[in-house]
């Protein structure tokens, strides 16, 4: 009788994602071959994995999504939220549980698979993701390496090598690699299931946007709610800023640590809020508005990555559940007088909003323009705006 030696045989890992204290992940590899180093963290975000992987504000990390099944939209050209595609800012990795499914939906022109490799990301599957996030919230988000071979050969002493001495996030500066190289002017509104993407052709007000890594979706509200938006590179000088005549300034996402890139950005940002003209900032803006009025940042232990997170508007009163994208927080303890509290987290208590007390300056830490994520933050695109139409003896709009 002749028996199948094929339930024996073991298939060797082709992705291995290596922790900076040794810790070895076997998987197998999905996208781009090579390696990757970065930190990881966890995503709990059940839709929109595109543009959470091309959110700029996750260069320099390696995402592991907590939603097993990743795939099924599939991918293409309009979902993606870095400005400059060429550039490829964002996640520089990608960790699923089960292997990538085929797409199933409208939209898909290719295969998640497809996309990762044309893009450049190396990413893995077949891992507990669910061991993996309890471990990053047991020890916090760990640098690592993750590394595809087809062949399954890796130099596992050089990648631990590799993890061990990269210097992580804390005081670096990665706005300036994601910022964009020049200005430009940002017309496009809002998707709809009839038109796809609209245009501004007749604006009522002009938007000065400082780069730190913005998203496309929150220059598209911008624009649907009737600006024109002039985006300049993260570097430009409050001097050009206030020569370009804007009705209101908005500080962008981002990544990296807000104190390493508010070394030049901070200075700008005090310059500005001299000005009377209404300023708004998300993210790494939130952050570094924050750095500006007096605060401090602190890196966070395991951050808010995710697009079910709930958040208190005191403004309001009311709870809303928002995507978030940060490793690093306001101290509020930290805050001038001032200086108000407006937003906080309801899973932990940290800092997610502020407002100067009688200026038209106010922030954010969530990511309202809700790509991915649930619409209730869409209020605050109108809330800048009513600032910009007070201050222009104009009407103000119904914010919900």
């Amino acid at each position: 009788m002749t028996h199948s030696t094929a339930p024996w045989i073991v298939t060797p890992p082709t992705a291995l994602l290596v922790l900076a204290d040794g810790t070895e992940i076997e998987g197998v590899g999905l996208g781009a071959e090579g390696t990757a180093v970065g930190e990881v963290c966890f995503n709990t975000a059940l839709t929109g994995y595109q543009e959470i992987l091309t959110d700029p504000s996750y260069a320099s990390q390696i995402v592991t999504f907590t939603f097993p099944h990743i795939g099924n939209v599939g991918a293409n050209d309009e979902d993606i939220e870095d400005l400059t595609p060429a550039a490829r800012a964002g996640a520089v990795g990608a960790v699923f549980k089960s292997d990538l499914t085929d797409p199933s939906n409208h939209r898909a022109t290719e295969h998640l698979n497809d996309w990762l490799k044309r893009r450049g990301m190396v990413a893995m599957c077949g891992i507990d993701t669910r061991a993996l996030t309890a471990l990053i919230r047991e020890k916090g988000m760990s640098n690592a390496v993750i590394a595809h071979a087809p062949d399954g050969t890796f130099d596992r002493a050089e990648l631990k090598r590799r993890a061990a001495e990269w210097p992580g996030l804390v005081g670096l500066d990665l706005a300036r690699e994601v910022t964009s190289g020049q200005s430009s002017t940002w017309t496009e509104t809002p998707w709809r299931v009839e038109d796809g993407y609209g245009r501004q052709d007749e604006p009522m007000m002009h938007i000065v946007a400082i780069d730190y890594g913005v998203k496309r979706n929150i220059l598209r509200l911008l624009a649907g709610l009737g600006a024109e938006v002039t985006v300049v590179p993260a570097t430009t000088t409050a001097e050009d800023v206030l020569a370009m005549h804007p009705d209101g300034i908005f500080l962008s996402n981002g990544p990296g640590d807000p104190a390493a890139t508010g070394d030049y950005a901070v200075p700008v940002i005090r310059d500005l809020l001299k000005s009377d003209i209404p300023v708004f900032g998300i993210c790494l803006g939130h952050q570094m508005l924050a750095l500006a009025l007096g605060a401090r940042t602190v890196k966070m232990h395991q951050g808010h990555h995710g697009a079910n997170h709930p958040v208190k508007d005191h403004t309001t009163g009311k709870v809303e559940i928002v995507s978030m994208n940060h490793g690093f927080a306001v101290d509020s303890a930290s805050l001038p007088d001032t200086v108000e509290e407006t937003h906080v987290s309801l899973f932990d208590g940290s800092n997610c909003g502020i407002a100067v007390k009688g200026r038209p300056v106010f922030s954010v830490q969530q990511h309202p323009e809700a790509s991915p994520g649930p619409q209730d933050s869409h209020y605050l695109f109108r809330r800048f705006i009513n600032l910009i139409r007070q201050r222009k003896s104009e009407p103000a709009l119904a914010e919900r």
